[in-house]
């Protein structure tokens, strides 16, 4: 991702309204306290594959006409009770949680419009007794797809079963303190609003002393939203509002090292009073102390207003000696040094070819990825000072340090680092074999571009004559295409 081109027209961005989505938390009685059911996401889920998560989906048109014909019945609760007769073979009666009769729930599994026929005929209940709506919290703007999910609670144990269905593949009981100290330690990957929602749990449990309903209630009243985002412990990103390359239309800036001690602001790119103001509220609610900004690259949207920015903290800047000569950074970033952040190690890695001084930042949580990868839309090497070769070398470089999670500048977090960083490699080589074999039909850079991307007839000609430009150069460097004057040529 970079600067928006020259002629690109932002106004064509479109947001579709949020999609309306249910989520159950499900806690019970444990022997050492109130446990909550977390499943297991499949790696081959479109949404984060792996992850630990609640149960629940998207509001359907199954759910829609349970509302029109059961009186009371509302539509969160529908989406919630349809969803886990499929995903847990489970039914709320009085309050309880009950087993669905394995022929029914199979039924509803191989086609969702089966529930409400079978709730109809008694087969299965429509009672939502025991639910509580307890938080409402909308996916951030870097998501390629928005939700305005409800999150719903119940107190009662369940004898799970996950087959048949095919979105989890294990669940497990826990308590939130449990959850919270795995993924501290990045043993387990939980959704950033599950493991915001669960230090609040874990917060009012030990102030009620395990008192579940207490809580519950609690909750239900107040309904806390979402605050942080938390992509990983000591990684809390807000979406700074950018021009920058649709369909992405923000910059993920991160608060990142010791959530009680020493952190750092990577690449701020407020360039209005929102996005300034976005990042005044993460800094202020923050419990640790900022230290300094360090920016990725100088592309502007990447980079800040300054003026904007000293209204927001007088700390110095950090950057690469390339960056340092775009803005001026107080502290020069060398590859390999380590960045002692509180009781946090993040190490430093210059990583060149889609703009000079690109720099990373790797931990155990993950990868600061600025824009090696993106986790909307895609990645632009600029011709004019860009390295596809290099940028090649660098996405093989960051695969070979296997990390945990991917934090890009554009988008949500990339929960599968291998298969992201394997996809971009191959895509790459891929493209660039097509734009030398296009040089063998053709030595005008238009049709050169034409070819080489007519297997995306959907990308926009401008950006299909650039990418092709930036692979010639490529391509030239190793000596094997020649230019000559406007033309290219096959050695």
């Amino acid at each position: 991702m970079s600067e928006v081109p020259e002629g690109w027209n932002l106004s064509g961005i479109v947001r579709n309204p949020p999609r309306p989505s249910a989520t159950l938390m499900i806690t019970r009685d444990g022997d050492e306290g109130v446990e909550v059911l977390l499943c297991h996401r499949v790696e081959s889920m479109p949404a984060f594959p792996g992850y630990w998560a609640f149960p629940g989906g998207g509001v359907s048109r199954v759910d829609k006409a349970a509302v029109s014909k059961i009186d009371g019945l509302e539509l969160t609760h529908a989406a919630v009770m349809r969803e886990i007769v499929e995903e847990l073979g489970l039914n709320p009666v009085n309050g309880v949680l009950e087993v669905v009769e394995e022929t029914t729930r199979m039924q509803v599994v191989e086609d969702k419009s089966n529930w409400l026929p079978a709730v109809l005929k008694g087969k299965i209940s429509a009672d939502s007794t025991g639910f509580r709506l307890i938080s409402e919290r909308t996916t951030p703007p870097f998501g390629p797809m928005r939700f305005a999910n409800s999150f719903l609670h119940i107190h009662s144990d369940g004898e799970v079963s996950l087959s048949g269905q095919t979105e989890f593949d294990d669940f497990r009981w826990s308590r939130p303190e449990e959850i919270i100290s795995e993924w501290k330690q990045h043993e387990i990957k939980v959704a950033p609003p599950i493991v915001t929602l669960l230090m609040e749990v874990d917060r009012c449990l030990k102030r009620t002393d395990e008192n579940m309903e207490e809580v519950a209630i609690d909750l239900e009243i107040r309904k806390p939203g979402r605050r942080a985002i938390l992509f990983a412990h000591g990684v809390e990103v807000v979406p700074v509002p950018t021009a920058t390359l649709p369909p992405a239309d923000h910059t993920n800036s991160y608060l990142v090292g010791d959530p009680e001690g020493e952190y750092i602001l990577v690449d701020p790119a407020c360039r209005t009073r929102e996005g300034m103001e976005a990042l005044a509220m993460a800094i202020e609610r923050h419990r640790g102390e900022l230290i300094a900004i360090l920016f990725t690259h100088s592309h502007s949207d990447h980079l800040a207003d300054m003026g904007l920015l000293r209204e927001l903290t007088d700390v110095p800047t950090w950057g690469s000696v390339e960056t340092s000569m775009v803005v001026d950074c107080q502290r020069l970033l060398e590859d390999g040094e380590v960045l002692e952040l509180g009781n946090q190690e993040w190490t430093v890695l210059i990583t060149p070819g889609h703009c000079p001084g690109h720099t990373c930042l790797i931990s155990a949580a993950g990868l600061v990825a600025g824009d090696m990868v993106a986790g909307i839309g895609t990645i632009l090497i600029p011709p004019t000072n860009g390295d596809m070769d290099e940028y090649i070398a660098q996405l093989e470089r960051l695969r070979g340090l296997s990390p945990n999670l991917i934090f890009p500048s554009h988008g949500p977090v990339i929960p599968l680092p291998d298969k992201k960083l394997n996809h971009y490699i191959e895509h790459r080589r891929k493209r660039h074999l097509r734009v030398l074999d296009a040089v063998n039909n053709h030595s005008d850079l238009e049709l050169i571009a034409d070819t080489a991307y007519s297997d995306s007839p959907d990308a926009p000609m401008m950006l299909a004559i650039d990418q092709t430009l930036a692979h010639l150069l490529a391509l030239e460097k190793s000596g094997e295409v020649t230019r000559r004057a406007q033309s290219w040529f096959v050695n």
